[in-house]
């Protein structure tokens, strides 16, 4: 379909916003927490490993509905819709993570619930820059 990004590249995207938050956020996690590294490297791939596979069928699914209401190549999307594209995608995010952070620390489900907040708005930042900075690099082909 026109205006989306193919199965590889959207393999490529998700690929690298896992693997470069995760080197950015187990380090940032363990520190704020002070968990083990190992431990803290364990609790963010788990999530990353989640949030990556939600992240292809929302991003798919964000990029349809956006091509189908205005006809824009997501690499040409406005500072408006990046902003509402990673605020989205981390708010239900939560739904997906919220349980792992339970079973994973022993943390309380509100402990757990503060603590991905946390997480989501340190990665809605992330989301924001990284997808501006890969739409620049590797921006759509029609």
């Amino acid at each position: 379909m026109p205006g989306l990004r193919s199965a590889r590249e959207r393999l490529i995207q998700t690929l690298w916003f896992e693997g470069v938050g995760l080197a950015l956020v187990a380090p940032l996690y363990a520190w704020a927490t002070g968990a083990a590294a190992g431990e803290s490297f364990v609790l963010v791939a788990a999530l990353s490993l989640a949030v990556m596979t939600w992240s292809a069928l929302f991003n798919t699914g964000f990029d349809w509905i956006e091509w189908r209401l205005t006809r824009r190549l997501a690499s040409d999307r406005p500072q408006h819709w990046r902003i509402v594209h990673a605020v989205a995608h981390e708010a239900t995010a939560v739904i997906v993570t919220c349980p792992l952070i339970v079973a994973l620390t022993g943390l309380g489900w509100w402990q757990a619930l503060w603590l991905d907040v946390a997480l989501t708005v340190v990665y809605a930042v992330y989301a924001y820059v990284f997808h501006l900075a890969f739409d620049r690099l590797r921006p759509v082909q029609v």
